[in-house]
């Protein structure tokens, strides 16, 4: 009786689930062999979409421009002042109206010396070049992150077309189930499990579906998009021929943007250092003008000049702070490599034990399951094994794929993050077909 139960609500759980009815609709193109693809998306079109759409990489490219703008600042000179005097007016006696006042009209001119205007403009053009690493960093950010959320998109097509295997497999492993039941051969109780396996197994190809449309979503989100408008990610999840060694990997992180920044960096500071001990030297100004005596109608040419003393303000303090930073950039830099050299080290770690699984997996286990599990349905159908042993062949051979797609992904992700650490725009394993 609990058995006919459970048949009758899977039949009742079939006739109103729109995941078994002959209306099912998609709103995505099903990755089957069987129907093709349309309308698909490569990852070089994914990180073109990213590199010409992403908010944060066009504010890395505008502060480029800004600092730009500091670099043509830099070259401008002092502004001239004009000074204007009218002495000896509205005093007593003889000086109680403007008859005898003096009228004074100068400009000032700043001198810099020491090579300020030089030294400021080599420090705004090493700022303009920090900016363009950041630039490159945020490029390398988003190239990452667009690799890793399209090989996402890639895991959950995979996991749609292990999905849609596991069903037809049910499927069949139903029919024969059912023969042998209309034979006579074996229980009514067999013809449950089989429907039992194959109504789960419609159940996580849905959960598939689901989880590739936030995976969609989710890529599309890098270039702005709210929706992914395109059907498929072209490329398939594979193991490569090899993987480079840990020791030809670290020999190029120096094209790490992150890294490669810090030489910029230290120029740029001893370039502040540079100003600000030119800082030091007094700017003097330099006065010329017309002064014009009312009283007898004469004029005469006036000139000054001021040097302010260094008395109280060297600037020391600034010079100081220049000095540590300069300090400080070295032991920055050395620190940046080590960090760098030790995510390398996981990453490369990581990598190279999903490709000893993905291969493992690929190369003997897989092979060996699907044998052993069409020998055992082979054997059911003649009566040599109880259905009991077809479902954990069958377990047992899909939860072996799975764990391959699982670190077939691993290692490609694996993958992405050595190529941001090593600054490299393309494959850093063998035989890569993406």
């Amino acid at each position: 009786m609990q058995y006919a139960a459970l048949y009758l609500s899977l039949i009742a759980v079939t006739m109103v689930s729109p995941l078994y009815g002959a209306e099912t609709e998609k709103d995505d193109v099903p990755f089957s062999s069987s129907q093709g693809y349309a309308g698909g998306l490569t990852l070089d079109q994914a990180v073109s979409l990213a590199f010409a759409r992403n908010h944060g990489l066009s504010a890395a490219s505008l502060e480029v421009s800004a600092r730009e703008g500091r670099i043509v600042q830099s070259h401008t000179r002092p502004n001239p002042e004009i000074d204007l005097e009218s002495a000896n007016i509205y005093g007593n006696k003889t000086l109680s109206n403007l008859d005898g006042s003096e009228n004074t009209v100068t400009v000032n001119q700043l001198i810099e010396l020491g090579g300020k205007r030089s030294k400021r403009t080599v420090v705004a053009s090493l700022d303009r070049d920090l900016g363009r690493w950041d630039h490159e960093s945020k490029k390398a950010d988003v190239r990452a992150e667009v690799t890793k959320a399209f090989i996402d998109v890639l895991t959950e097509q995979e996991r749609i077309r292990l999905s849609e295997d596991i069903v037809r497999l049910a499927g069949q492993a139903l029919a024969t189930v059912s023969a042998r039941v209309q034979a006579g051969k074996v229980s009514p109780i067999d013809e449950t499990k089989a429907i039992v396996a194959l109504s789960l197994a419609k159940v996580e190809l849905e959960k598939a579906w689901i989880s590739l449309r936030a995976a969609r979503t989710r890529l599309a989100s890098i270039w702005g998009s709210s929706e992914a408008v395109f059907t498929v990610a072209e490329g398939r999840l594979n193991v490569p021929p090899a993987i480079p060694a840990f020791s030809e990997l670290s020999g190029k992180i120096s094209r790490n943007p992150d890294v490669a920044r810090w030489a910029t960096e230290l120029d740029e500071r001893k370039a502040v250092l540079s100003l600000e001990q030119a800082n030091r030297i007094p700017d003097p100004s330099l006065r010329g003008g017309v002064r014009y005596f009312r009283e007898n109608g004469e004029t005469a040419f006036v000139i000054g000049l001021s040097i302010p003393l260094p008395i109280f303000n060297q600037n020391k303090g600034a010079i100081q702070e220049a000095q540590s930073r300069v300090i400080k950039a070295n032991a920055e830099q050395a620190s940046t490599l080590v960090k760098v050299q030790a995510a390398l080290s996981d990453a490369h770690q990581s990598m190279s034990a999903s490709f000893t699984e993905a291969a493992t997996l690929s190369d003997s286990i897989l092979p060996s399951l699907e044998s052993a599990y069409n020998a055992v349905l082979e054997g059911y159908r003649y009566g040599k094994f109880p259905f009991l042993d077809v479902l954990d062949a069958q377990r047992a051979l899909f939860e072996s794929k799975a764990k391959q797609i699982d670190s077939l992904s691993s290692f490609r992700k694996s993958e992405a993050e050595v190529e941001r650490l090593i600054g490299a725009g393309g494959t850093v394993a063998a035989g890569k077909a993406k």
